[in-house]
């Protein structure tokens, strides 16, 4: 059976946003493609393109936000869940009360997630990339997909979502200076810092990168740009978000501020700050432990594997996606606890979740922040995501236990004045988590028995695991995460003409993983009956990593 969208939501959509049509996306999907010009009914047990229930306005996966990796096989004992689902009772500060680490023990799934939805994790593209020369697949990663879009959508009048222009985007290493700081003025600040496991390691298939940009304000003085004032604002942002009392930071005028931000009574050259009861400049806010003031804005982009001419991994200049979240309403802890509970309630009642679709504004995770995202259509030009397409982002961004403030990256930028910059994995370590001794990826590894959650990445288990249990000296020997998390040439041009083949097919509601042959270890109907994992194979964890050891 087939799920009209409900209108009820739409309805819902409208009076938050105030926009008249909520799903002002299917305006400008993809036109030229095969696979979007289905206009005869389809009957059961056909093979239905993913473009075709975008088409019809049918709701191909309700349950859209339960990612593919909650689908792995763990035989009990092999945990990826962790990461992402956790409990914190003994911290009564803490604004995420999500308190979601039983999941790890328990498939709190409604009747229709247990079926997997994610039909492209079981797909072997062995042959259809086949036809795709490295080459073409080189040519392919090498253009810039980001420029051109951005051009087209600052000329279209009917636009009313954001337009996000960062110069040379394509071309990090033009784009930002060596603090992080886009050399065209707009304000994004890119950061340098530890991607999650193990989705976004570059070898399960992408490279990408985060900048962050508070509201104007916090970038001025008396009405005047001041580097000195936005990067004493960033720092502060992160003594908030980390929950620290003081920070290093690159080197600040006190006298250009105009205030004494390290504590010691008097106005000098500073390379750290300490906590302060509200952001400086023309800013007046005050700082709130574990969130973000209201206006912040992140821009990150999902990349291709760029691999150059002597086999080295980059991030490629192609997007496969364009993500974006801004705080558009602050929401006090107490306000927050409310969503949890309201959550908590719904799923008690058996109800499936709700999307709040914007229209052109992408959709509102209902704890104040507004998420949009921009995908690669069959010819490889950015397009807006449908609101199908962007249900799969309240899957991480909303109701997730580890998640502060309902985001991931910045809590693990790179602590203080060395983590402003671009990211590079050369330059970092596989440091614990707070409270931990071994790296976090060598104890991901381990709890997880592979190089990611489905246990599927073959070269990974051939480089750091030996008899089926990661080496553990082996990984501690690695110089860096870019020894520890790249991918070899092959490997990584394979990955990237694997994506391909999804874009041409445009199936990004079956998934987006580019995996090269069926996986094995993820189950195509969950029985709840059993629990997932044992109890000694339950864990706690923070993904906020300890710095002091890099």
């Amino acid at each position: 059976m087939q799920y009209p969208l409900l209108i009820s939501t739409l309805a819902l959509a409208i009076a938050l946003s105030g926009c008249t049509e909520p799903l002002e996306q299917s305006k400008i999907l993809p036109t030229d493609t095969e696979h979007a010009r289905h206009k005869a009914p389809y009957k059961p047990g056909d093979d239905i393109p993913a473009m075709a229930y975008i088409e019809h306005q049918e709701v191909y996966n309700p349950e859209s936000v339960i990612p593919p990796q909650c689908y792995t096989k763990t035989d009990g004992v092999n945990n990826p869940c962790y990461a992402c689902h956790q409990s914190y009772h003994d911290d009564k500060a803490r604004p995420n009360v999500m308190n979601d680490g039983d999941l790890q023990g328990d498939y709190a799934f409604s009747d229709l997630g247990l079926k997997n939805h994610w039909k492209n994790l079981f797909i072997d593209r062995t042959d259809l990339i086949k036809g795709i020369s490295d080459q073409e697949i080189t040519n392919w990663i090498e253009q810039d997909n980001y420029t051109p879009f951005i051009a087209k959508m600052s000329k279209r009048s009917d636009w009313r979502g954001e337009v996000t222009p960062l110069k040379n985007l394509a071309f990090p290493e033009k784009a930002f200076d060596e603090q992080g700081f886009a050399h065209d003025g707009s304000g994004w600040v890119a950061f340098n810092y530890k991607p999650f496991p193990s989705t976004f390691w570059p070898t399960n298939g992408s490279t990408g990168d985060v900048m962050i940009r508070l509201p104007r304000e916090f970038q001025t003085k008396d009405g005047l740009y001041s580097r000195d004032v936005y990067l004493a604002n960033l720092s502060l942002t992160e003594l908030a978000v980390k929950g620290l009392e003081a920070i290093s930071v690159p080197r600040i005028s006190e006298h250009a501020v105009g205030q004494d931000l390290n504590g010691d009574g008097k106005f000098s050259d500073i390379t750290h700050i300490v906590k302060q009861a509200h952001y400086i400049g023309d800013a007046e806010t005050e700082l709130a432990h574990m969130l973000y003031p209201e206006g912040t804005e992140f821009l990150h982009t999902v990349r291709y594997l760029g691999v150059d001419e002597q086999g080295k991994i980059y991030n490629a200049p192609r997007l496969k996606e364009l993500r974006y979240m801004k705080k558009h309403n602050f929401k006090s802890k107490r306000e927050i606890a409310g969503s949890y509970y309201r959550e908590a309630k719904e799923k008690e009642f058996e109800k499936l979740p709700v999307t709040l679709y914007v229209g052109d504004k992408g959709v509102n995770n209902t704890f104040g922040w507004m998420i949009n995202g921009y995908i690669e259509d069959s010819r490889g030009e950015l397009r807006p995501q449908h609101a199908q397409e962007l249900a799969f982002c309240n899957g991480c961004h909303k109701t997730v236990g580890a998640t502060y403030d309902q985001t991931f990256s910045f809590a693990r930028k790179v602590e203080g004045a060395a983590g402003w910059g671009y990211i590079n994995l050369k330059t970092q370590k596989d440091v614990p988590n707070l409270g931990e001794e071994d790296g976090e990826f060598l104890t991901y590894m381990s709890r997880v028995g592979g190089g990611d959650e489905f246990r599927q990445n073959q070269e990974m288990l051939k480089k750091w695991f030996t008899g089926g249990k990661v080496d553990m000296q082996k990984v501690q020997n690695a110089v860096n995460l870019y020894e520890l998390i790249t991918p070899s040439k092959e490997r990584a041009l394979a990955l990237n003409k694997a994506y391909l083949t999804i874009v041409r097919e445009q199936s990004y509601l079956f998934g987006r993983d580019a995996t090269l042959v069926k996986a094995k270890n993820v189950l195509e109907t969950v029985d709840d009956s059993q629990a997932p994992l044992r109890q000694d194979k339950q864990f706690k964890w923070d993904m906020q990593l300890d710095w002091s050891k890099n």
